[in-house]
């Protein structure tokens, strides 16, 4: 028994209709995919960002220190001199 043409043309919608889903499925992981490696690239961008601003306001606490050290240092020498100087 032959088929009819409207079961022909069902037959060929479901097809068409299981490729497309196939497709979906293949474009919606490689979505996923994508969205998995964009999250893990910016997680490591943030971490490293946090460790950068944790270095550099590491090295501005030690640049303070030695500029308020060496400031210290000089007042006291300042002071020491005018010291000498009025005892002489």
């Amino acid at each position: 028994m032959q088929k009819t043409a409207k079961s022909k043309a069902e037959e060929r919608f479901a097809a068409a209709q299981k490729l497309t889903k196939q497709i979906q499925k293949e474009q919606q992981t490689a979505l996923d995919e994508r969205a998995a490696l964009t999250a893990k690239l910016r997680a490591l961008r943030l971490e490293k960002e946090a460790a950068d601003a944790k270095l550099a306001e590491k090295e501005a606490k030690k640049a303070a220190a030695a500029a308020k050290k060496k400031t210290t240092s000089t007042a006291k020498k300042k002071t020491t001199r005018r010291a000498a100087a009025a005892s002489s």
